[in-house]
């Protein structure tokens, strides 16, 4: 295993100031403005500023000996590699194929947004917002620093330096890693991103660990490479550091197919997909040191970082959202990249829960020396992000709301989930029997995690959970409300069997207030006519004891074409 490299010995996992919006502001002022070209190489040390990390000590965790073959041996293209030349004054470029603008059919292009500080509404933005435009050559005059004439041609993996720029300073302003050689670049959304760090370490006969409920995609990525998902149990808070440091401590090879014990960590502590838990800052600091106690990756995958919420209030006394974005940043539990002193996080971040999941737009943050493999790949993979999304977000972002501007929006979206959770939770009191369906309340992301008391059933003996879990999903079909099974976001993927439990996911980001309540009431009609519940009028009152279940399933008919067998649901980032 490679050396531990920590940072700086023995001191606390306690998170560095952030930046403030005026410290970003001075920071943006001494780098200077970067090369900005077609294909410009990003010098992303210069865009960090230097004076404002240059005190960080250096993070020595070293990687390489876990690192494939395949990802040690990508080079930088070579194309690229002379695109920093076009820049120079008076160049006259005949080498990279860079088509000419004059052939893109895209003269200017404007759309309509907010205002910066709000109001948000769809309504307000439809008749009164900020209409933006950009056009093809807005560099050449001056108007803009990025054109349709830049952003639509080639690029570099990483990304354009100018929106390049501000996620970089974003990260500085919200989490501010703590040691010196970070770095950050760009991806296609984090499915993506979440393979190509998979691919850097993957061998055969390898396991990663996880929850034991996880995200779903990720588990047949994995497999997909052969790497194996083994699970670590879970409380109301999320991942057990006592769990996870049993399963490394005890870990046999010869009971797990011979596999080495597992020195990555994919995990979503923060309204995680499915369970909507959330680590707590004293629970991230306990996995954190599980990590360097045992010398692990940690592949921190945060999508729903910024809808952190308040607890759920059922009187309506909840406290006041954050009024600044001073004190919304405040109130944000610190991550895990932010105690990171080694370099052995790897944070994957996304647009396509607070601005739009079709932008394919994300970004990955770690010790310098993975994220240049990360780079590597990119160049010769993915290319580049769109640069259709990435101008459109650049004018938005920086030129329109600016870092200020966007944490207010992030604010409102917390509130608007935060509104959207309360009604499902509201409508699960009032409208699931407790005795068969129980709940904790999410603290964050966007989903609702309900377990069915499936013993409960009048043939749980005859029928099994699988049997019992299937019957009730297609119940709650015919009854047109769509939750997705427990059982499908197990980390091991059924190699152990069922499982324990059952569960089914619900989320509140996809339908408005009253058709979140019309879903709930019609799943809660669903389980009482499967459990045998006389009352199936979806209320809380007048259950009066269970009958057969066969015969209160006497009748029912499950449409051939309408109803499917399975039911997979895939998000436009994969989080779905």
């Amino acid at each position: 295993m490679a050396t531990n490299g920590h940072a700086n010995g023995s001191k606390p996992l306690v998170p560095l100031p952030r930046l403030t919006s005026d410290e970003v502001k001075r920071l943006r002022t001494s780098t200077g403005k970067p090369n900005q070209g077609v294909a410009a190489k990003a010098d992303i040390e210069t865009l960090k500023g230097k004076d404002w990390n240059s005190h960080k000590p250096i993070a020595t965790k070293d990687w390489t000996d876990e690192v494939t073959f395949e990802s040690m041996t990508r080079g930088a293209s070579r194309i690229k590699k002379a695109a920093q030349y076009i820049s120079l004054d008076g160049m006259i470029s005949l080498g990279g194929g860079l088509p000419a603008p004059d052939y893109f059919p895209f003269e200017d292009c404007t759309f309509k947004a907010p205002p910066f500080g709000g109001p948000f509404d769809e309504e307000h933005t439809r008749k009164s917002g900020t209409e933006i435009r950009y056009g093809k050559h807005d560099m050449d005059t001056g108007e803009s620093a990025y054109d349709i004439a830049t952003a639509y041609n080639y690029g570099q993996g990483h990304g354009s330096v100018q929106l390049l720029r501000f996620l970089l300073e974003h990260m500085m302003q919200v989490h501010n890693p703590p040691y010196r050689n970070w770095q950050t670049t760009m991806s296609i959304g984090t499915t993506s991103a979440v393979e190509m760090c998979l691919r850097m370490f993957h061998r055969p006969n390898m396991y990663i660990l996880s929850e034991e409920y996880t995200f779903g995609t990720t588990v047949e990525a994995a497999k997909a490479m052969g790497i194996r998902t083994y699970p670590v149990a879970v409380d109301d808070e999320g991942l057990l550091p006592s769990s996870l440091d049993t399963v490394l401590t005890n870990w046999d090879p010869a009971a797990n197919n011979g596999a080495s014990r597992p020195f990555i960590l994919y995990t979503v502590p923060t309204g995680q997909n499915p369970t909507g838990c959330m680590w707590g800052h004293e629970r991230r600091r306990q996995i954190y040191a599980v990590a360097q106690k045992h010398d692990i990756l940690i592949i921190e995958d945060e999508p729903y970082f910024f809808l952190q919420m308040d607890p759920y209030d059922r009187t309506g006394r909840a406290p006041p959202a954050p009024s600044t974005t001073a004190e919304y940043l405040s109130s944000l539990i610190p991550s895990l990249l932010s105690i990171d002193t080694d370099g052995r996080v790897l944070r994957l971040d996304s647009f396509s829960k607070v601005i739009a999941p079709g932008a394919r737009i994300g970004w990955v943050t770690g010790p310098d020396n993975l994220i240049e493999r990360i780079q590597r790949h990119s160049d010769v993979g993915t290319q580049s992000p769109s640069g259709f999304s990435q101008l459109a977000l650049f004018k938005l972002l920086e030129e329109h709301w600016g870092h200020e501007g966007y944490l207010h929006w992030l604010m409102h979206i917390r509130s608007e989930y935060t509104r959207r959770r309360n009604v499902l939770l509201d409508a699960c009191h009032e409208f699931l029997p407790k005795d068969l369906v129980d709940w904790k309340n999410p603290m964050a992301g966007m989903f609702q995690w309900l377990r069915v008391r499936w013993r409960k059933h009048p043939q749980a003996e005859e029928l099994g959970l699988t049997e019992i879990e299937e019957r009730l999903f297609l119940r709650a079909v015919e009854h047109r409300a769509l939750l997705i099974r427990g059982s499908i976001f197990r980390a091991d993927m059924g190699a152990s069997g069922p499982g324990e439990e059952m569960f089914f996911r619900a989320t509140y980001a996809a339908a408005p207030g009253e058709m979140i309540r019309e879903a709930v009431r019609r799943f809660g009609v669903a389980v009482r006519e499967e459990f045998g519940v006389r009352d199936v009028d979806g209320g809380e009152e007048g259950r009066e004891g269970f009958v057969e279940a066969s015969s209160a399933a006497e009748g029912v008919a499950f449409p051939e074409e309408e109803v499917p067998v399975d039911v997979k649901v895939e998000g436009a980032n994969g989080h779905a």
